[in-house]
């Protein structure tokens, strides 16, 4: 086996598995009701707590949509199922980059300031970017129609 395709199963690995443990802490603690958001959201009201308040806010009212919170962590934990086994791989991968993408964007515009953290979803991404595009082969042609 050439050393890079074990780097490939490294990368898979972590991603999937990091993915799986996402979707697995989202069905870990009950759903807090709407007056415990509201409770919660107002001792960060002063203005220098408004990126916190965002952050709450935000995380709190995609839990109570009732689906929307449950639907990520089924969605996290299939596609890093098939990130991980090796005949799925690749429809783990590009399943998850939207995923990945938007908590990369969480991380850029509402904790900015979370370097370590901002870093971190950073290379999930990168590493979800990779993964897609070492199997470019396979998908390329979609993107180039040939004139008849």
């Amino acid at each position: 086996m050439k050393p890079i395709s074990i780097v490939y199963i490294v990368l898979r690995l972590f991603l999937g598995g990091f993915m799986i443990y996402g979707g697995i802490q989202k069905f870990q603690k009950p759903i807090p009701t709407p007056v415990e958001v509201v409770e919660k959201a107002e001792k960060f009201i002063s203005p220098e707590k408004e990126n916190t308040l965002q952050k709450i806010l935000y995380i709190s009212g995609a839990k109570q949509t009732g689906y929307f919170w449950q639907v990520l962590g089924i969605c996290e934990l299939l596609f890093g199922l098939l990130l991980i086994l090796q005949g799925t791989s690749f429809v783990g991968a590009l399943f998850l980059l939207p995923i990945t993408l938007h908590i990369f964007l969480f991380h850029l515009f509402l904790e900015s300031d979370e370097l370590p953290e901002l870093l971190q979803t950073f290379g999930l991404f990168a590493v979800n970017i990779v993964l897609v595009l070492k199997e470019r082969r396979h998908w390329q042609h979609l993107l180039w129609i040939k004139p008849i």
